[in-house]
């Protein structure tokens, strides 16, 4: 199993970020509609790991949800840890990783009797579990777009620029080519990014801002928008 060094936190570490803890904190419930049902027995490995699967991105999107709500504190938004907690980035996303997750997911943690993290598998149940874990073994690791930062810039600047040629306009076809060749170049950009937890796809501000542009007026905006977080981040 790869595991970053982060994930072997030393026990002074781990009790200089009790006062971050959030094992006081109860678990805010996730809305899993639009994952099927897994049943009562809990499976032992990620079932929306393949990207291709029909549930892979619904997963993705529903476990960004349960991760900001329950786990963000601790591990850093986007997954990326401050250093007091796991960067479950590098949890590896294999069977080993997702035993790893599992454990600590189902019955929390607690150290020389004080609780470091919470329970979340009674309540959340293993929909959430395994969209959350489907979330964060697809954060792009560090750096990964920094090769493409000057184009990723240039792209989220003409964007600006047709969200204010065209706001308000209900016909956008005459950028119908320029759209799909934006979302092919944004889709290529994303493919490039490697995952700290090897998982084989990232997902990521630039992969979110490639779907956002659907062809309206206001996706232009709205995609512009997500470059600029993804490259807010990257600083």
């Amino acid at each position: 199993m790869k595991l970053s060094l982060q994930l072997l936190v030393p026990p002074l570490v781990l009790a200089a970020a009790a006062a971050f803890a959030h094992g006081d904190v109860a678990p805010q419930a996730v809305d899993t509609a639009g994952l099927p049902d897994l049943g009562e027995e809990w499976l032992e490995e990620n079932p929306w790991r393949d990207p291709a699967g029909e549930n892979w991105q619904t997963a993705i999107d529903i476990g960004a949800s349960g991760y900001n709500q329950n786990c963000a504190r601790c591990h850093g938004l986007e997954v990326v840890s401050g250093g007091l907690a796991p960067d479950l980035r590098y949890l590896s996303a294999d069977w080993d990783g997702d035993e790893w997750y599992l454990e600590r997911f189902r019955y929390g943690m607690t150290q020389n009797g004080t609780t470091k993290m919470p329970a979340f598998g009674d309540l959340l149940g293993q929909e959430a579990a395994w969209a959350i874990r489907t979330y964060v073994e697809t954060r792009p690791d560090d750096g990964a777009f920094d090769d493409h930062q000057p184009r990723l810039a240039a792209i989220r600047d003409l964007l600006n620029e047709r969200a204010s040629e065209f706001q308000g306009a209900d016909d956008t076809s005459s950028l119908s080519e320029e759209i799909e060749a934006l979302k092919t170049e944004l889709a290529g950009i994303n493919a490039t990014a490697e995952t700290g937890s090897e998982a084989p796809v990232a997902e990521s501000a630039v992969s979110r801002a490639a779907l956002a542009l659907d062809g309206s007026a206001a996706s232009f905006a709205k995609a512009a928008e997500l470059l600029t977080i993804g490259l807010s981040a990257a600083h």
